[in-house]
């Protein structure tokens, strides 16, 4: 099992919020109404964790190993948003959520693949890293600063247990759980290609609800997340090709190859598929 490690590994590290976010630096100056506003959309769209882990209990029934690794994740993940939620309680009480805007991202997503899910997840985690990253750079505040880099740091932890149990799955299951890694991968190291940034917040995952089945379709502004990636944070192309790489390079580890470029990965893919078509 990859749980009882997993769980001492993260419980080493763990954060408070009263104890270790410097509540003392708080500079009002260094806060614009902008910034602000990004604080309480992040804070919404970390509490879709929660339906997320509803998704992962039901979809993972057969595996109580990586059930258990839930309460972990969770628990940090709902963190974030409480974090968040408490640095508006404090500063900006009037934009705190409400109980019905966070509900609202409370949705069920329709049965998917265990493995393509794992995947998606971990690029997820990779993403969020270096979306917090570059939060953390563009905020003038010190004490949200400071909360972004450590939510940012905890999202790349949370990317290295989702990678080992991908490992897992391969040892398992073989090239099934390849085939579904490089499949994903390459659909995200191309966010190009759909032309909008590749996260679980925003990819349909109930087909009754369409087009209100994406989280960011049921926050109360559905476009802010291409509006603070573009135009605030300034997540640009050198942002992403951090991205690219660290799954790229996680992928060449996990497979055993080696993938500079996207297209190395997919022709990787196309390998693997090539022995069912035949």
């Amino acid at each position: 099992m990859l749980y009882p490690q997993l769980f001492k590994s993260l419980e080493a590290v763990r954060w408070s919020i009263d104890k270790d976010v410097p509540w003392a630096l708080y500079d009002p100056a260094a806060l614009t109404d902008e910034q602000a506003q990004t604080i309480r959309m992040n804070a919404i769209t970390e509490w879709a964790a929660l339906p997320a882990t509803e998704m992962f209990l039901r979809d993972n029934r057969d595996d109580s190993d990586f059930c258990a690794f839930m309460s972990v994740w969770f628990y940090e993940e709902q963190r974030h948003s409480l974090v968040l939620m408490e640095y508006l309680s404090r500063f900006r009480p009037e934009l705190v959520p409400t109980e019905e805007e966070l509900h609202a991202v409370r949705f069920e997503f329709d049965p998917a693949p265990a493995h393509e899910t794992l995947m998606l997840h971990f690029c997820g985690e990779v993403r969020l890293t270096q979306w917090y990253k570059c939060a953390s750079e563009w905020h003038t505040e010190p004490v949200i600063k400071r909360i972004y880099d450590m939510i940012s740091r905890d999202e790349a932890r949370h990317g290295g247990a989702y990678l080992k149990y991908m490992k897992q799955a391969i040892a398992r299951t073989g090239i099934e759980a390849k085939r579904a890694f490089a499949r994903i991968g390459v659909l995200m190291t191309s966010p190009g290609r759909a032309g909008k940034p590749l996260h679980p917040t925003n990819l349909h995952v109930n087909q009754s609800l369409f087009p209100l089945d994406t989280v960011q379709s049921r926050t109360p502004d559905p476009g802010w997340l291409e509006h603070w990636l573009d135009m605030q944070i300034k997540f640009d192309a050198g942002w992403e090709r951090k991205v690219v790489e660290m799954i790229l390079h996680n992928l060449s580890n996990l497979f055993e190859q080696t993938f500079a470029t996207t297209q190395e990965l997919n022709r990787f893919r196309k390998s693997l598929a090539a022995p069912a078509a035949a």
